[in-house]
């Protein structure tokens, strides 16, 4: 009996000392990582928008810290890693700013000719004032009477508390081949960085004394959405 625990304990040594070694520390979310994520948008508790595996979308891949998302988001998910979950709550200020309402305007309603019908809640694109962006232009009133449109140039989140829930998906030095910028988060909603969207609001308070010229709406989604 005690020959054979000794064989035991001599074998057990033996299968431990060939083991593989410990894997290193997971890859976390830093600058120049490519991060993939899922999340939902909430805003007032409503939801904006879904990236998730359970609707069959593919995740989102970005390269952290490129200025693609918010930086407010991108340091909440900061040092994360694979697995990893995440709830991140953004006041206005951290996102897109309050709403200004220098950023409203009057225009002639022929800004828009070649539209049957102008509509508030219509969205229009149209090239901001130094010609370098194409911004979100929201019909909110139409006076046929006197002939004029009021148009809003806020971002549409403007305003809004945003409420992000999701998953770190992978961590990564490369892109996937499919990797790609959400088009929500990168240009709309989930859009610009805070701090383009800070300097569209700069650019038309710089520029709003020196002319009157509205911006010429380039092409038109009827169902009010880029």
């Amino acid at each position: 009996m005690v020959g054979d625990i000794a064989t035991h304990d001599h074998d057990h040594d033996h299968d431990h000392e060939s083991a593989p070694a410990h894997f290193g520390a997971p890859e976390r979310v830093s600058v120049g990582k490519y991060v993939t994520i899922n999340y939902t948008l909430r805003t007032n508790g409503q939801i904006r928008h879904i990236r998730s595996a359970v609707w069959g979308d593919e995740p989102l891949e970005y390269q952290h810290g490129n200025g693609r998302l918010l930086p407010a988001l991108e340091r909440a998910l900061e040092g994360r890693a694979a697995g990893d979950r995440f709830e991140v709550t953004l006041p206005p200020e951290e996102a897109y700013g309050e709403r200004d309402k220098a950023l409203q305007q009057r225009v002639p309603a022929e800004t828009f000719g070649g539209v049957d019908q102008i509509e508030p809640g219509m969205c229009f694109l149209a090239h901001s004032d130094d010609e370098r962006r194409v911004e979100n232009v929201i019909v909110t009133e139409v006076d046929e009477d006197n002939g004029y449109v009021v148009v809003d140039t806020n971002h549409p989140l403007a305003g809004m508390t945003l409420e992000f829930e999701g998953s770190i998906v992978a961590v990564r030095d490369t892109p996937t081949p499919a990797g790609h910028i959400d088009p929500t988060i990168a240009s709309m909603g989930d859009g610009l960085a805070l701090a383009a969207a800070q300097a569209t609001v700069d650019s038309r308070r710089k520029r709003g004394d020196e002319s009157s010229e509205p911006p010429a709406p380039d092409t038109v989604d009827e169902n009010g959405s880029r």
